[in-house]
């Protein structure tokens, strides 16, 4: 995540405000906090699943490659595609 990024999320939240420069309500809630906090949460998530969706796409290219050179070990290698997957799918779920 980039400073951008983080200055978009906080503004968007209500914790930044962009007049001639960038400040800073006089008072913070729990409410702008929060926000902040799901904003950031959603973005990780979002971020989590494109390295999933991109390590399932070269995991599949490798199994293709498996197949067309006939290594023998395509069950090991599908296995090994689920756990990974499903694991870091479950860590963006958190």
């Amino acid at each position: 995540m980039t400073r951008d990024d983080i200055i978009r999320m906080a503004t968007k939240a209500g914790l930044l405000r962009f007049g001639e420069d960038w400040t800073m309500p006089l008072r913070l809630g729990v409410t702008e906090v929060e926000r902040f906090a799901a904003l950031v949460a959603a973005a990780e998530r979002d971020k989590q699943t494109q390295i999933a969706d991109n390590i399932e796409s070269a995991l599949e290219d490798l199994v293709s490659y498996c197949n067309n050179v006939d290594l023998g070990h395509i069950d090991e290698v599908l296995a090994a595609e689920d756990a990974l997957v499903a694991a870091y799918r479950a860590r963006g779920q958190e």
